[in-house]
């Protein structure tokens, strides 16, 4: 990447800057520049969506007072042609400079925030580009409001020019969130990189213990690799009183997190996690990536069957970090993979949507989940993480603890991202992982992949023997099949589980629970008492108001079917077991 002025110059014709006139109202200033224009009309386009986030967000939405006009300062006719484009007459003029407002004020990773404490710039909600011009170099200078002090970006600094930061192409801009205000910045140095932690919002936080403890993480994570392809890496850590989440980046991560639970275990080791999962991104996605995300199409979904991989890996992968880095114990970790299998088993949508199918409809359904999404869809991140989690266990078996899922990805790092510099294609995933562990995966493919076999999750655990239980298997609790919950002073059906009694008689998400079997209820805990004194098989009368009709319906209550899983030890696992639970819990 260039670092200077000059270099940059001679080939790139597009600059910004970017002040903040009204904060406090969520705005921000964008000057746009473009040099060397020798067409009659420029296309000008705001991207709709943000990588890393597979969903179309729309950011036009926030765009205001476009206006363009020539270097001579003579304005332009700019009109808008689509949703996200707008058409500038140029004739030709050789500097074009347009000018527009942001407005700014949603709490995410994934999109801007400007108030008066600091401004958020998620760029492709940000900066626009000139169709066809998506490969220019862009120079990008921030005013920093006066009361603001610092900025914290991956951009690489131009020298010599205040402020003012260099990207070579508009996937790189659009990769590098900018955090401008005065955050708490402080450093750290691991696998030979220049970390930089920039705090917004204040905490509990201890510097000392996070510097150390977040080096672990990134040594881990770069011994798979074996090379850390960073010179500098950022992370915006954005406080809030209740906060989460995070967007990867090139060579940067924003986190969100909750500013007074670093000093719980379950909060710091929350953070630890999160801290894991982006920055293994920066490896499985920024550069090891399916072939669909990459270059990007900024105006258009950008679909791939592969975000098990891509997402689900990483969500495997953050947890076996901690492990791997100490912070939990081989019990602990067991503890976590049970959350995973839970989620999956416990959600009717496992059995519907193959994993593959949730990847490439997340445009659609894993960002817009509805009152229906728990029947019909499952995630990718869960069900990827134990996807992951029982490759590994079968590479290691049939290596017999020789290699890995580690060496998989390394591997597929070296020849697509390394050698053949592209994206690989679903199959060439599956070959290699083939390649690595001489198995063939085509059943695991057509069952767990592009199907929706259950997990055989004893098989594949009793490699490292391990079994899982589930203590609720000899249980016979009735159930309804119904979740529901207090809103404004009503009990409410917020969901109803597929197959289930309420399914089969009737019952609907938003009816009102007025009585059962004859008795008031108006709170969860009323409710589960009643049913709690009935048996399997039993009949019951709900009654319910239905935008305001009162209904009374019959169901016979079922088998609870929720899991509560658990895994220990095989009291008599074999020494080659024994050996692959070593390998794979690093114990």
């Amino acid at each position: 990447m260039m670092s200077s002025l000059n270099e940059a110059s001679a080939q790139s014709e597009i600059s910004f800057k970017v002040s903040f006139s009204e904060p406090q109202a969520h705005y921000a200033d964008v000057e746009m520049k473009v040099s060397g224009n020798r067409k009659e009309f420029l296309d000008v386009k705001m991207p709709v969506w943000a990588p890393g986030s597979y969903l179309v967000r729309e950011f036009s939405k926030n765009v205001e007072g476009f206006s363009a006009k020539s270097g001579d300062n003579a304005s332009l006719p700019a009109e808008k042609i689509n949703k996200n484009t707008w058409r500038i007459v140029t004739g030709k003029k050789d500097q074009v400079v347009i000018n527009y407002k942001v407005y700014a004020f949603e709490v995410s990773v994934r999109t801007s925030f400007i108030d008066e404490s600091h401004a958020f710039l998620s760029p492709t909600g940000i900066f626009m580009y000139v169709d066809g011009l998506i490969r220019q170099p862009a120079i990008v200078s921030i005013v920093p409001h006066k009361n603001w002090k610092k900025i914290s970006t991956g951009l690489e600094p131009v020298k010599g020019k205040l402020n003012t930061y260099l990207a070579s192409d508009f996937d790189v801009l659009y990769d590098s969130p900018i955090e401008v205000g005065n955050q708490d910045i402080f450093e750290f140095e691991a696998a030979g990189v220049k970390h930089e932690v920039a705090m917004y919002g204040g905490g509990n936080y201890n510097k000392t213990r996070l510097q150390a403890d977040m080096a672990r993480i990134v040594e881990e994570e770069t011994a798979i690799f074996k090379e850390n392809p960073n010179k500098h890496y950022v992370f915006i850590v954005h406080n809030y009183q209740t906060g989460g989440g995070g967007l990867e980046h090139l060579n940067s991560t924003v986190l969100g997190a909750s500013r007074l639970s670093y000093d719980t275990d379950k909060g710091y080791k929350g953070f630890l996690g999160l801290v894991a999962h982006e920055y293994f991104h920066l490896w499985n996605v920024k550069r090891l990536r399916p072939q669909a995300l990459g270059p990007f199409d900024y105006s258009n979904e950008n679909y791939t069957r592969d975000l098990w991989v891509a997402e689900g890996f990483t969500a495997y992968y953050d947890n076996l970090m901690l492990r791997r880095s100490s912070f939990y114990s081989p019990e602990k970790y067991l503890e976590v993979l049970c959350d995973d299998i839970s989620i999956v088993q416990n959600q009717p949508g496992s059995r519907i949507q193959p994993v593959s199918e949730s990847s490439f409809d997340a445009w659609i359904k894993y960002y817009r989940p509805n009152e229906n999404s728990k029947n019909s869809v499952i995630s990718y991140y869960n069900k990827g993480a134990l996807l992951g989690a029982i490759l590994d266990l079968e590479i290691l078996n049939a290596t017999k603890g020789a290699k890995g899922l580690d060496d998989v990805m390394k591997a597929m790092y070296d020849e697509y991202y390394k050698k053949q510099k592209r994206g690989y294609t679903s199959e060439e995933f599956k070959a290699m992982a083939e390649k690595i562990s001489g198995l063939s995966l085509d059943n695991f493919y057509r069952d767990y992949v592009n199907g929706t076999a259950p997990l055989n999750y004893n098989v594949h655990l009793g490699h490292a023997g391990l079994n899982l239980i589930n203590e609720n298997e000899s249980k016979n609790n009735p159930s309804a099949g119904i979740v529901a919950a207090v809103k404004d002073g009503k009990l409410l059906i917020s969901t109803v589980y597929r197959g289930g009694a309420g399914w089969n008689s009737g019952l609907n998400v938003n009816d009102e629970i007025i009585a059962v079997d004859g008795y008031r209820v108006s709170s969860v805990a009323e409710y589960d008492k009643v049913i709690s004194l009935k048996k399997t098989g039993d009949k019951i009368t709900v009654l319910v108001s239905r935008d305001g009709i009162i209904k009374s319906i019959e169901l016979a209550l079922v088998a609870d079917s929720t899991g509560k899983f658990r895994i220990e030890a095989d009291k008599n696992a074999t020494a080659e077991q024994i050996l692959i639970r070593k390998k794979w819990l690093n114990i």
